[in-house]
């Protein structure tokens, strides 16, 4: 930790960071008057075919050894004939859309046939199960369900009294209708997409984006992502979660790149089978299947990886030692990315020919603001961490969350500034480093520790597999530092070990940053569908131990 990764020699689309940050104005890149009329959809698909890019290939899907691919134009196709089912139904502008597939191109047609005739989309993960559906839809009492048969076995109609209508993709694949390539012209507040997102209490919010939110998704597809119209671009994610449609659909398809979707779930052989099948030169995925991929070991050597350039990494803070793994096994950097699904686009990023410091989420993309604020909203000094904040507003934020307007108000907390809920700390070249949630932050004799940085010194040595750290009460710090740990398959629990990783811990941090208490156990509480790791239920059991004793 502390080591830099230079970036490789290379053509980026932003080469000079620090001039264009301190010039940048969005209206340069598209200013968006109080009585233009747009439409992100058309944006999207329909601007690339009316410029004369209908014939480029827009999409590869891969649903085990089948491969079926896209056209701009094909893709424009399929879109027109969903916006011509939803119109014959009277879909129209306002109506709330739910669209509940696997990840398949119907999923992509049905999100952008709904954006593109005024109507709010809302994607639901494959992965949901009944009470999920039910909740997001009842919440924003949707009108418009488009599912397929075995999906759609989960919903139960009867329970959701808004949903006047339910379209099966197998039905709507075998309608006549002529093409309908109707687009609602909108305002830029217009709203387009909702997406739920959960926190560790109370039902799921309805996060509702709008319009003008396309700005943000397009030059951060150029800049971050690095889009190219050469590129065969793979997002992992599904529409369902906000990077699966925001970086797995708009900003690649906005910058005109080819994209892929993969049917099913992860399995690594299948994985590396695509980047070498398809070639793929951009790939964005999740810190949990990086490390899926890392414990796979030399697998990678069984396949052609050289297609790809440039990888990216979203969701959760992206461990230094998976950093060094792909830089050391495949020469490649891993480029952590930062933003929410409150934001709507990248906030704080690594850019590709910039200097990566591994731990770090990187640097403010342009037109972003950062401040690390104190318990009273005012600015900490570099170095100090604090509540990590963003001046508002900008394109990509949302614009309200449903029906509640209370929760929209509590993220800005302070005046001109949108509290991420995330504690960090920003260093003198501007880098921000994640410290953990402000609820997961440990105190102790004085001290702020984060729980993130102590994991990753933790799971650089050898033995440890995976780690949760969390803060246990203590009645002369306030708090300590409690590590759980799992081993790796060579080495087994004893006293010596045990202070051999604290030990560790303390030479690479600092004393008061090294776990007083390591407790080895045989699996972490994680979440059923990212695998993050659950502090939270880690920190209830030791109150409970407590409250025992």
């Amino acid at each position: 930790m502390g080591e830099t990764i230079q970036p490789h020699e290379g053509v980026y689309n932003l080469t000079d960071y620090l001039s264009h940050y301190q010039s940048f104005n969005w209206d340069h890149y598209h200013k968006l008057e109080g009585d233009e009329k747009i439409n992100a959809a058309h944006q999207t698909i329909d601007a690339h075919v009316e410029g004369g890019f209908g014939d480029k290939l827009a999409l590869h899907y891969i649903n085990d050894d089948h491969l079926i691919s896209y056209t701009f134009q094909e893709v424009k196709q399929q879109i027109d004939h969903y916006v011509a089912v939803l119109r014959s139904h009277h879909v129209e502008k306002g109506d709330r859309v739910f669209i509940f597939l696997p990840k398949n191109p119907a999923c992509y047609f049905a999100i952008l046939a709904t954006i593109r005739i005024g109507a709010i989309a809302g994607p639901l993960f494959e992965g949901f199960m009944g009470e999920a559906v039910h909740d997001r839809i009842a919440d924003c009492h949707g009108q418009v369900l488009i599912t397929d048969y075995e999906l759609g076995k989960r919903v139960n109609q009867q329970k959701l009294p808004s949903l006047r209508l339910t379209l099966y993709q197998e039905e709507i694949a075998q309608l006549n209708l002529p093409a309908d390539p109707y687009v609602e012209w909108l305002d830029p507040e217009d709203s387009m997409l909702i997406h739920y997102t959960s926190g560790s209490t109370g039902k799921p919010k309805g996060v509702l984006h709008a319009h003008r939110s396309f700005v943000h998704h397009k030059l951060s597809g150029k800049w971050v992502l690095d889009i190219k119209d050469s590129d065969v671009y793979w997002c992992t994610s599904h529409p369902g979660w906000v990077t699966g449609s925001v970086y797995g659909l708009f900003a690649p398809w906005l910058n005109r790149a080819t994209i892929v979707i993969q049917s099913g779930r992860f399995k690594a052989t299948n994985w590396y089978g695509i980047i070498e099948k398809l070639a793929v030169t951009t790939w964005y995925s999740a810190p949990t299947a990086f490390r899926m991929l890392m414990a796979e070991g030399e697998l990678y050597k069984n396949y052609d990886l050289t297609s790809l350039r440039h990888i990216l990494s979203v969701g959760e803070p992206l461990n230094p030692e998976v950093i060094y793994w792909t830089y050391k096994q495949l020469g490649l950097r891993i480029h952590d990315t930062w933003w929410m699904t409150e934001t709507g686009g990248h906030l704080i990023v690594n850019l590709p020919a910039e200097i990566i410091k591994p731990g770090s989420m990187g640097r403010p993309f342009p037109g972003i603001e950062v401040g690390i604020l104190n318990d009273r909203g005012k600015e900490l000094p570099r170095g100090e961490i604090g509540q990590l904040a963003i001046k508002a507003p900008w394109p990509g934020l949302m614009k309200t969350i449903w029906n509640n307007q209370a929760k929209y108000d509590a993220y800005f907390k302070y005046t001109g500034w949108y509290l991420s809920g995330d504690l960090a700390y920003q260093d003198d070249e501007g880098y921000v480093f994640f410290q953990g949630r402000d609820d997961d932050m440990i105190n102790s004799a004085g001290e702020r520790i984060g729980p993130f940085e102590v994991e990753s010194s933790l799971i650089e040595h050898p033995a440890v597999a995976e780690a949760g750290v969390v803060g246990k009460p203590d009645p002369v710090r306030g708090e300590i530092v409690k590590a759980f740990i799992t081993l790796t398959a060579d080495y087994i629990a004893s006293d010596d070990l045990i202070e051999e990783i604290r030990l560790h811990v303390r030479g690479r941090l600092a004393a008061h940053a090294a776990p007083r208490e390591i407790e080895v156990v045989t699996e972490l509480p994680k979440t059923k569908i990212s695998g993050k790791i659950l502090r939270r239920e880690l920190k209830q059991l030791e109150l409970d131990r407590l409250s025992v004793g």
